[in-house]
């Protein structure tokens, strides 16, 4: 390049750089108009404190949104995303060191960390990315998985980041030829891009194609920011704020409470009544379906899908949600309705198990917006399917929700020699809480004498409530009667306060979720440990001695409440683990990743259509684990996977057991003599 060429390429940068910026301002300017009006619309929904303890939810952030860790349980889809998502953060910074460094005069990078961070590290990031879209692209277009959502704008969104990145590529390589840079072997792809084109373009032709390319590229660049906040292209900035502010607990104590003195409408059926939180969630979505594809109910063919709830939520937000001044309400019309008209019964068949929460790789909180929904159709409308409400009327009238049950609380104990509060002198070191599962349902009144059994060998001191016991309220919360859990939990926190109760011990998943992590709010704070984990104290201090056996193939089904809920999945295992020596064999879906019994959410009350019955589809999946004895850890488990693997063909040889029963069957028969009590 001669002198007068050199003297253009500088007057020519300079002009380009001064016109880049002027055309930024107007770029910027409609990109957080956009931005803007989202943040608008979430405002104007009801408060929630998402921002507490700063450290513990950037530590989040940079687990799950930063790594990719919930994204990469899909391996291939989890590649391709983390290509794209590091490869632009990259590329976003080495623009804004260029920006500082060569335009502003500020030399924030100096010598070999300078060529290796802006031409070696980023050029294989932008590779990298550029691969990602390619992938993404055949996974969009050839693999067509049945979970993702299709439509033109995902299609024009790969087509465009693609151009920008083989556009960025070509301004490279032939700014890397024009000039002769010495050190562009460092920049890789645009090396190999460079060269490749040399052999087909002469110098000046390369020099006029990468003036030309360069506003092409500026124009998609600038375009693409500009159009970003009004598509899912605003998902990477959503999805970072809604892992921000997603709920740091279990999920078992992800539900909102309600203002029962306040003059607010009970549940959820304007946007204005979800949070803030909420209304980001249907903004954060990725329409990546795998909360479609692990929902049971969506398994077994009816209507309900979170994706497609948390879709219809958005779209509904932003045709009828946004408006153009602070001191407008929301436009509001009923979501209920709006929900329901798909599908009418898809708000109930929900089985709350939080498979979909669980999986959603930017911690969107779809059982939260099921349970607020159902709130206003149960509280407002009375508008609840009659096996619900049946279940609700015995709940209101009884204490339990088996209306058509002939026991009483206390048959199942008969013959035994099992304690009641308040009957000894000496205070009793744990509270036995049956539940209504173990007490009112005669197949689990096995599993609940067997653990009463144990305790007994073992030498615990504990006692039971016997009829001072009711419902935690755990079916009335799940199916949206707050009003009845919050008066069934109040009574029963009045009942352990006057009988001084610190520990209790329950075999029932969902009564333990309850009093972990929805009575401290009531004030009632207990002690509560799920039977599995207090059985292996027991073991693991003597107090009951076993006699393993290695005959017994058995499989272990993760209840919802006990895995996903609350992340306990090692007890059980351990207890089983303990009686035999056969490896457990573990089904395709296991641990949090558990796929549900079917019981939850109150649907254990309700008749499910035949071929559309989630137990089976559970049971077919237990079976196919080749063992003899299906284990579980909950009353409501018990029930639906006996009633499906009797419904299966060719089952007659696989039988459900309750941990308290295959423990009982190993414990030696001279353990314990009630030695003092667990610390």
């Amino acid at each position: 390049m001669n002198p007068g060429d050199a003297t253009r390429e500088v007057m020519w940068n300079i002009s380009h750089g001064w016109i880049m910026y002027l055309l930024l301002v107007p770029t910027l300017a409609v990109a957080a108009y956009g931005i803007n009006r989202r943040v608008r619309l979430w405002r104007r929904a009801c408060p929630i404190d998402r921002l507490d303890r700063p450290w513990e939810r950037l530590r989040h952030v940079w687990n799950q949104a930063i790594l990719q860790r919930r994204t990469m349980r899909d391996r291939y889809a989890g590649i391709f995303h983390a290509f794209i998502f590091w490869g632009l953060i990259t590329l976003t910074i080495a623009t804004t060191v260029v920006m500082v460094h060569h335009d502003f005069g500020l030399p924030i990078m100096k010598g070999r960390f300078y060529l290796y961070f802006q031409s070696l590290f980023v050029d294989v990031l932008g590779g990298l990315a550029t691969l990602g879209i390619v992938m993404a692209g055949y996974r969009r277009w050839v693999s067509r998985p049945r979970a993702l959502v299709y439509h033109q704008e995902a299609t024009w969104i790969l087509i465009v980041s693609l151009a920008i990145m083989i556009s960025g590529f070509l301004i490279e390589g032939w700014r890397i030829v024009v000039t002769e840079d010495p050190w562009g072997a460092w920049s890789p792809f645009g090396y190999l891009v460079g060269k490749l084109s040399s052999k087909w373009m002469g110098g000046e032709l390369l020099q006029q194609a990468h003036q030309v390319l360069w506003w092409g590229h500026l124009v998609l660049v600038f375009g693409f920011i500009a159009w970003a906040p009004y598509t899912k292209l605003i998902h990477p900035l959503t999805s970072l704020l809604n892992v921000y502010a997603s709920h740091l607990g279990p999920v078992g104590g992800s539900l909102k409470s309600i203002d029962f003195d306040s003059e607010q409408a009970l549940g959820v059926n304007q946007l204005s009544r979800f949070t803030w939180k909420d209304l980001l969630d249907l903004d954060a979505c990725t329409e990546c379906g795998r909360c479609h594809e692990v929902c049971p109910a969506n398994d077994v063919g009816k209507a309900l899908s979170p994706r497609d709830l948390i879709l219809d939520l958005r779209d509904h937000m932003h045709s009828e949600g946004v408006v153009d001044h602070p001191d407008e309400r929301l436009k509001e019309r009923g979501l209920t309705s709006r929900v329901a008209a798909a599908a009418p019964e898809r708000l109930w068949q929900c089985t709350t198990c939080a498979a979909c929460v669980e999986v959603c790789p930017v911690q969107i909180e779809q059982l939260p917006k099921i349970v607020d929904l159902r709130r206003y159709q149960v509280m407002e409308e009375a508008d609840v399917p009659p096996e619900i409400q049946a279940a609700m009327a015995s709940l209101e009238s009884r204490g339990h929700p088996f209306a058509g049950s002939r026991f009483s609380r206390l048959d199942w104990k008969e013959g035994l020699d099992v304690p009641m509060m308040g009957d000894g002198a000496e205070a009793p070191e744990v509270l036995l809480w049956v539940g209504c599962g173990g007490a009112l349902l005669e197949r689990n009144q096995k599993s609940i004498r067997a653990l009463a059994e144990l305790l007994n060998r073992a030498g615990v001191r504990y006692a039971i409530l016997g009829r001072e016991e009711k419902c935690t309220g755990d079916p009335a919360r799940r199916v949206g009667n707050e009003f009845l859990f919050e008066q069934l939990a109040l009574e029963n926190i009045q009942t352990l306060e006057q009988h001084q109760v610190k520990t209790i011990v329950t075999s029932c998943p969902h009564c333990f979720n309850s009093f972990k992590n929805e009575y401290p709010r009531l004030g009632g704070t207990f002690e509560v440990v799920h039977h599995s984990e207090f059985i292996g104290q027991l073991i693991e201090s003597g107090r009951l001695t076993l006699k393993p056996s290695d005959q017994n193939v058995m499989t272990f089904h993760d209840p919802c409440y006990l895995s996903r809920h609350n992340g306990q999945t090692l007890a059980p295992r351990t207890l089983l683990n303990a009686v035999s020596s056969a490896p457990l064999q573990e089904p395709m879906r296991t641990g949090r990743q558990s796929f549900c019994c079917g019981g939850g959410g109150g649907m254990s009350f309700v008749d499910e259509p035949a071929g559309q019955r989630v137990n089976q589809a559970r049971s077919r999946e237990l079976v196919a684990t080749g063992a003899q004895t299906v284990a579980v850890g909950c009353p409501f488990c018990t029930t639906m996977l006996e009633d499906g693997i009797r419904s299966l063909e060719g089952t007659d040889e696989v039988t459900v057991k309750e941990l308290s029963e295959i423990v009982l069957e190993h414990v030696e028969a001279s353990a314990g003599s009630r030695p003092p009590g667990i610390e």
